[in-house]
């Protein structure tokens, strides 16, 4: 959540910042007015209950069954309904603020592109050369189908569209990959593996920003409540919630493989072949807890982090900047790693890198206690690193042949027993 003392104190600024974002600014002078009518409740609220503390003392003096003291029992009945009734009254509008401040977006940071939409992204960088043919190139589920390591169509029997069957090399490459990508993570940039839990309670989901807003884009469990997680962001960034770190520690770096479940809710018509928006697929995932001072330093680093692996499965790529009306509810700043895809001709996410600032933390409450002794919020970040799925689709259009075949990257080949060719 934004923090409520930048609301109070700069009310326009915080709206400016959110319009670019689509919010409405009449929700913020909402949040405004409801926040300075709890505050002023909350003191009136207090000063009666000193006042009748005051009164009671004086009936516990005086003789209860005389004039006075009767006097005294009648004002201290009013007063206690008089409290009830503002304290109701107060905790209808402390939950409308709540309901408002839970469902306003990260405030975007001051250099990122302003828009409504990814046609206002910029391109920050890329890298590679885009591969050239002498043939027509086919797409990745093609290359699969017709190399039987992916099967569409009975997945499709089984669990409906947007899911696969991984067989054979295929399998075998989908596992040499989230391998390598571990691998590079935990040797050689710092980071710890966990595996986490796949199913999350409702309190956890929020902690990230995906409940309330999100819950259509999600599997729950109705029986339990229990919520399959569509990113291993969730469990990750709620794994030190309701803690206190010690500055000494950070920044903490995780890495964990884990299936994501995402219902795609609004993308009927969009991707419906392929790897590149699935119901289920495999993602490894980085997440940073980092100081404040530290954390835009933090995303630069996790971009790289992402990128590398691009780069070493000779994969070319280009980085964006999200704008402000494409990043994510939660971030403040969100790089987005795309990989050509040769097919389409165009490049496509593997990777989104968020700074998030102290908006998770707030929601999880995450803190650490500062060398001084005060304590603050850590900022946390997370990344793809990458989605290992569309990784291995980008493997078969960038490396495929004229024969069907596809070239295994050098990267790759020690977790596949030396192959390097796929046929």
């Amino acid at each position: 959540m934004i923090n409520p003392k930048t609301i109070r104190k700069q009310p326009d600024m915080v709206k400016a910042k959110l319009e670019t974002r689509g919010v409405d600014p009449s929700e913020v002078d909402e949040y405004v007015t409801l926040d300075q009518q709890n505050r002023d409740t909350l003191t009136k609220v207090e000063n009666l209950k000193k006042e009748k503390n005051q009164l009671t003392k004086k009936i516990n003096a005086a003789d209860p069954k005389s004039e006075e003291g009767q006097a005294l029992i009648k004002q201290v009945k009013e007063m206690n309904a008089n409290i009830d009734s503002m304290a109701a009254s107060q905790k209808e509008t402390a939950d409308r603020l709540h309901y408002i401040a839970v469902r306003l977006p990260n405030l975007p940071a001051d250099d990122i592109p302003v828009g409504p939409d990814e046609d206002s992204n910029v391109e920050v960088r890329k890298w590679g050369d885009l591969p050239e043919y002498d043939f027509k190139p086919k797409a990745h589920w093609e290359i699969g189908e017709n190399s039987d390591i992916l099967d569409f169509d009975r997945a499709a029997k089984v669990s409906g569209a947007r899911f696969v069957y991984y067989k054979n090399a295929g399998a075998k490459l989908e596992r040499a990959v989230y391998n390598f990508m571990l691998d590079l993570h935990t040797e050689e940039q710092g980071y710890q593996e966990i595996i986490p839990p796949y199913l999350v309670n409702s309190k956890t989901m929020f902690g990230t920003g995906q409940f309330p807003k999100f819950k259509e884009d999600v599997y729950t469990v109705e029986s339990t409540g229990v919520t399959l997680i569509p990113t291993a962001e969730v469990p990750l960034t709620n794994y030190y919630s309701n803690e206190i770190l010690d500055e000494a520690d950070l920044p903490i770096y995780f890495t964990a493989l884990t299936p994501c479940f995402r219902s795609e809710a609004g993308s009927a018509g969009r991707d419906t072949r392929g790897l590149i928006r699935m119901h289920q697929f495999n993602k490894v995932e980085m997440v940073k807890y980092s100081k404040p001072e530290d954390s835009y330093k933090e995303l630069e680093k996790l971009t790289r982090n992402a990128t590398d692996i691009l780069e070493r499965l000779e994969l070319p790529y280009h980085v964006i900047t999200l704008s402000t009306g494409d990043t994510g509810f939660s971030s403040a700043k969100t790089y987005d790693v795309e990989v050509w895809m040769p097919e389409q001709k165009v490049y496509r996410e593997i990777s989104s890198c968020s700074n998030c600032l102290d908006f998770q933390a707030r929601r999880a409450m995450i803190r650490y206690r500062k060398e001084d002794g005060s304590v603050d919020y850590v900022h946390t970040l997370n990344g793809s690193g990458l989605a290992v799925g569309r990784t291995v689709a980008a493997i078969l259009e960038n490396n495929q042949q004229a024969d069907g075949s596809v070239r295994v990257p050098k990267a790759l080949q020690p977790y596949l027993r030396g192959v390097e060719v796929i046929k």
